[in-house]
């Protein structure tokens, strides 16, 4: 049947007709510089081992991390994350590990910048899970619990020793109260007053971490309700963003990002500071998980995955797809 002035003249698809056309209204532009690698160095392995749950994702040794440091910057990647893995026996109820000059975080913060110097964004993971024998994110008191206040004592001490292995940001991830403002404290007190915060403002008691206790090594026995947020909670992430810009959090991140977008889009109104996003690793698994059954188009579904967090307001995204994504998104 032929109509005559009767159609609504508003057609939304003139806009969708061609991939020109519709790469010039995008709303949303992902970039390789929005992106961060989050990366693994595990001590005293020779060669690379790869993380079962996580296909694709190694622990490194020291050289192949710096290798993987030179990619980054090639592909454009702005920062890379490094997270330390000791040798077992290192591990103590103190996490010693982690606050040791020449422990292997440290050390990789310095091959790194030696490697790359400032050519990109040097990350560290500011929390004692890799370096405990219990596998919590700090010291535990006689009842087993974690001791926020005297945790606070060796998270300052970390970000020294980080701070002075040449780290650019830190990244406290935690979740003890008061975290930022005794970090920013112990890094002014040594002169580091470069060093910038990156916040893990709304770290939620997320199942999607599963895949991450294999490439830490964890040691976890429990879990950490009491101290990462609750599922259920959006005003709570808020509470949470007021205290740490408050305390001096240069950037706030949200994590997971996936299944917290409207956490992230809140956050994202609420502030005139960088706002991240980290893409974990159970995000990553399910995605590469689907596409080896061929559920999926992997590449789509992660353009896709990122162009949804980004959409959301994160300014930074971490994913271990950061250098490979930048690579596709240069041609």
């Amino acid at each position: 049947m032929t109509v005559y002035g009767s159609f609504l003249g508003a057609r939304p698809r003139r806009l969708r007709t061609t991939p020109a056309m519709r790469r010039m209204v995008a709303e949303t532009r992902l970039h390789p510089a929005d992106l961060i690698l989050p990366a693994f160095v595990r001590e005293g392995v020779s060669e690379p081992v790869p993380i079962q749950a996580m296909p694709g994702v190694v622990q490194h040794t020291r050289d192949t991390l710096r290798k993987a440091a030179v990619e980054a910057v090639e592909a454009g990647v702005s920062g890379i994350m490094l997270f330390g893995v000791p040798e077992e026996a290192k591990k103590d109820a103190a996490g010693t590990a982690g606050t040791d000059p020449d422990g292997i975080l440290q050390v990789a913060i310095r091959d790194v910048r030696a490697e790359v110097g400032d050519d990109l964004v040097v990350m560290s993971d500011l929390c004692l899970d890799e370096y405990t024998d219990h596998g919590h994110c700090g010291v535990l008191d006689a009842d087993g619990r974690v001791d926020n206040d005297a945790t606070l004592e060796r998270y300052a001490e970390m970000a020294q020793v980080q701070a002075d292995a040449g780290v650019h940001v830190v990244g406290p991830s935690g979740m003890m109260d008061g975290q930022v403002g005794v970090i920013r404290d112990a890094l002014d007190t040594i002169g580091k007053e470069d060093v910038s915060i990156l916040a893990y403002t709304a770290k939620y008691a997320s199942a999607f971490y599963g895949p991450f206790r294999e490439a830490v090594g964890s040691s976890l026995r429990g879990d950490r309700k009491t101290y990462q947020q609750d599922a259920a909670n959006a005003r709570e992430s808020l509470r949470e963003l007021a205290l740490d810009l408050d305390e001096g959090a240069d950037m706030v991140m949200v994590k997971p990002a996936g299944p917290y977008l409207d956490i992230l889009a809140k956050v994202a109104d609420a502030v005139d500071v960088p706002v991240a996003a980290y893409q974990i690793s159970g995000e990553y698994a399910m995605i590469e998980a689907a596409a080896e059954k061929g559920w999926i188009d992997r590449d789509a579904a992660i353009l896709e995955s990122l162009t949804g967090i980004r959409r959301a307001g994160a300014q930074m995204i971490l994913t271990y797809w950061a250098t490979e994504v930048a690579r596709r998104l240069r041609g």
